[in-house]
């Protein structure tokens, strides 16, 4: 989704107000932001870019720049996507510990590229992860960010992206051969 003169001229439009503008820029917006909370959220992601949408659409107004919106919507749906996922695994709000714990994934024989099982076993191995430890996942293999640029997104020290890379790709390594 390039930020691009029609979609920076549609930003300026439903920020001044047009309801239709608005409408047209959420659509736009909605694969975008279900590619991202997907793979973050799991079952959760439907919730998380609904969640992400509705804030794209409460603070619009606040995007000073139109040609910045993919980086500040891919900012919000990282961040619903953590915290609906968050939320959905402890709903008293305590942030219980699952950091670095995953399942063992039985995998007798995986299927041939291209073949649909295979998308669910990935899902499958994805949720064995963090929330914390798939959004780096999406960024740095889905979004192509790197370090430096998820580090910022994520509000974490660079070396944090690292560690947490290294630690979802292990994880996501092991329990795939499993």
């Amino acid at each position: 989704m390039p930020a691009d003169g029609p979609t920076e001229a549609l930003v300026r439009a439903a920020q001044g107000g047009d309801t239709i503008a608005m409408n047209d820029l959420l659509d736009l917006l909605a694969p975008y932001v279900g590619r991202i909370c997907g793979p973050i959220a799991l079952e959760h992601g439907p919730d998380a870019a609904q969640e992400a949408l509705t804030a794209v659409f409460r603070h619009l107004h606040t995007l000073w720049e139109p040609a910045a919106l993919r980086g500040w919507v891919r900012r919000i749906a990282t961040w619903e996507a953590v915290r609906v996922t968050r939320r959905a695994a402890d709903p008293s709000g305590r942030q219980a510990g699952r950091r670095g714990a995953f399942a063992a994934v039985e995998v007798a024989d995986l299927p041939a590229p291209g073949d649909p099982s295979l998308a669910a076993d990935v899902r499958d191995v994805l949720s064995r992860l963090s929330p914390e430890h798939r959004a780096v996942l999406v960024l740095r293999d889905l979004e192509g960010l790197d370090e430096r640029e998820a580090a910022a997104l994520l509000s974490v020290p660079e070396s944090t992206v690292k560690s947490r890379l290294h630690r979802a790709r292990s994880n996501f390594r092991k329990a795939w051969t499993r």
